[in-house]
């Protein structure tokens, strides 16, 4: 309670300033919401931005360490830099949000849950991200239960070429190297970058437990934006993403009395890569009335895992997943006020995942699936004032058959603007992964059905002041029925089950329902043209049914606040303030994990036109807590660099 009412009053803090404060906030047009470019307030959506200004002014190197300071979102990380990281908005699963790069589709069909590897997805010539919470899968089709993470990089610009490159230093034996070119040529929009990032790094097992083996971790990448107009009608986008990383980490485990295993220092490391690429062609017919895209999108990842401390066989295993799509979309435009948007899909995904062993033979799982799709959204404006949002999605998987998702949203627009009212309802449904459905532990009994759930929310944005502060107050609620969860059927009994002749050790199945229901409160101002203050909380509870007991690893309580201030024209500093509540590590309300806040700074320095010095220190406080049950996370670190704009 105390913490709750100390957020409650940094909000209100928030919403007290009295100055110049831009109408970015509802001014923003937003893509992922719809599709098709859109300003934030018309769509209904609870959608967050994150710009490339804000990745540059806090030093933003993981893109999970910008996320987390958004209303919903929660996001965990088994250690340091590089170590496993999930995010969870408004409690759903990591498997249950989709992850996107330039329209790409990141989720990795290898992993045992279809999640994105967000440890890995680091900044490197992003010019954006969009952030859609609720559930979206009307649009987006499996995996967008608790939202979508749209991350878009650089391309363009007003001038044909320009120059951005960064290099720095600090704890933990940490380096990072980045550098891009962008920029506009004639008919030609592009923008290319590279970056490398080393850190001998921390223990991922906590070093309080008597773990003193760091873990580090290597990450280097590129990636590639161009667009080419043939004509006035015509274009054509190519769009790469490649990543490859190694992370060192812990799998060894000792027994703590009373009852109790920790996670303890091995040797285990891991490589992953991922390449992903995009082909489209733009078609706009009718004087813009009526626009098409025809695109191919695929990806590729590797990941494999070496030197476990269960086994002195140096590769231990080997997943490989593949996702080729085809997209069609197309938007009509048949008067200004109306918008009709129509697509079709076709994906078809694999994965091969090999397991070797000292103790038996070598083996090997496979598996496909594909899936077709169709979806319609109709978007219609009244008076100016009321849009309103209706689409209708389905979808047919060649192994569990059809399915259909809805979407309905209405924004009312009151006062010129200063009032916006909100609402939706949403489907959202996740397909039973390859692993699910083609590994050791797939079901024999059935076919496993698809994770389906339905949400709604309603909310107020206000502007104050002539727009100076920007407040809103959202109150959501979903719930998840056929939540694919693994089962242990009572092998001992006599005389046991069938199944425990083919699978003695387990299986997974349709046994599980969650809800989840919070608010989310917002408010951004600018106490003056060079103080700038943005507060978040949420307030959250998210319970599994048949228990009613909390999920694991959800925080009834989340909260940040992040403060900019340029005292003169070529100096900025500003702090960071993220805090995440009490919550347990594991299902059934085991393995308590303490509150923590954590607070950054962060200082920038333009020398002149085109170089700038900058430093941060992370964790101001030398907080130590547990992000995950036996798991360390970084102390106090410093950190500077130089950075070119040219």
């Amino acid at each position: 309670m105390r913490a709750s009412l100390f957020f409650a009053a940094m909000l209100a803090g928030a919403l007290t300033g009295t100055s110049a404060q831009a109408d970015d906030a509802t001014e923003s047009i937003v893509v992922t919401a719809t599709r098709t470019p859109q300003p934030a307030y018309k769509t209904g959506e609870s959608v967050s931005i994150i710009s490339s200004q804000q990745l540059e002014t806090q030093q933003i190197l993981a893109l999970t360490d910008v996320l987390q300071e958004l209303p919903g979102v929660s996001i965990v990380r088994n250690g340091g830099l590089g170590q496993n990281a999930t995010a969870s908005i408004r409690g759903a699963e990591a498997g249950q949000t989709l992850v996107l790069i330039d329209g790409v589709r990141i989720n990795d069909p290898s992993t045992v849950d279809n999640q994105a590897l967000l440890g890995d997805l680091l900044v490197n010539n992003t010019d954006r991200v969009e952030i859609l919470r609720g559930p979206q899968s009307t649009l987006y089709g499996s995996d967008a239960i608790g939202g979508v993470i749209d991350v878009l990089t650089r391309r363009g610009g007003d001038a044909p070429f320009a120059l951005r490159a960064s290099g720095e230093g600090g704890s933990f034996g940490t380096y990072r190297l980045n550098a891009g070119a962008s920029g506009n040529l004639s008919d030609t929009e592009y923008g290319a970058a590279a970056n490398f990032v080393h850190s001998n790094g921390i223990s991922a097992a906590d070093a309080r437990s008597g773990n003193p083996e760091t873990d580090g971790y290597t990450n280097s990448g590129v990636t590639g934006n161009v667009r080419v107009h043939l004509s006035d009608a015509v274009s054509v986008d190519l769009r790469s993403y490649y990543t490859n990383a190694r992370d060192d980490f812990d799998d060894n485990f000792v027994f703590v009395p009373p009852a109790a295993f920790r996670v303890a220092d091995s040797a285990a490391y891991g490589r992953n890569t991922l390449a992903a690429g995009y082909a489209g062609l733009n078609l706009d017919l009718l004087d813009g009335a009526f626009s098409n895209r025809f695109a191919f999108a695929g990806s590729d990842s590797h990941r494999s895992f070496y030197n476990s401390a269960f086994d002195t066989l140096h590769k231990n295993s080997s997943d490989n997943g593949t996702a080729d799509r085809f997209e069609y979309q197309g938007t009509v435009r048949p008067f200004s006020a109306d918008e009709l948007t129509i697509g079709a899909e076709y994906q078809r995904i694999g994965f091969e995942g090999k397991t070797f062993s000292s103790f038996a033979p070598a083996a090997k799982d496979t598996g496909s699936s594909n899936v077709a799709s169709l979806y319609a959204q109709n978007q219609v404006t009244l008076w100016d004032r009321l849009t309103l949002t209706a689409g209708l999605r389905r979808d047919d998987d060649r192994e569990f058959g059809g399915h259909y998702s809805m979407k309905l949203a209405g924004a009312w627009s009151l006062d010129e603007g200063s009032t916006v009212l909100h609402a939706n309802y949403g489907d959202g449904f996740k397909a039973p992964t390859l692993f699910e459905q083609f590994s050791e532990f797939s079901n024999p009994l059935h076919a496993l059905l698809p994770e389906v759930a339905h949400g709604w929310e309603a909310g107020l944005t206000q502007r104050l002041f002539s727009g100076t502060v920007v407040g809103s107050a959202t109150y959501f609620e979903r719930r998840t029925d056929n939540q694919i969860d693994f089962f242990v059927p009572d092998c001992f009994s006599n005389p046991p089950p069938d199944v425990c002749r083919t699978r003695p050790f387990g299986y997974y199945d349709n046994i599980a329902r969650t809800e989840a229901k919070g608010v989310e409160i917002e408010a951004t101002t600018r106490l003056s043209d060079r103080l700038t203050l943005d507060a978040a909380v949420t307030d959250m509870r998210a319970t599994d049914l048949t228990t009613g007991l909390d999920l694991a690893r959800r925080p009834h309580l989340t909260a940040s606040s992040a403060i900019t201030w340029t005292p003169v024209e070529d100096w900025s500093a500003g702090a960071t303030l993220v805090f995440a509540g009490r919550r347990f590590d594991s299902a059934g309300e085991v393995h308590p994990l303490a509150a923590d806040a954590v607070v950054n700074l962060f200082a920038s320095h333009r020398l002149n036109d085109w170089l700038e010095i900058y430093a941060r220190v992370e964790n101001l406080f030398d907080v130590q807590y547990e992000p995950v049950f036996g798991y360390g996370a970084p102390g106090r670190a410093a950190y500077g660099g130089i950075r070119v704009v040219y």
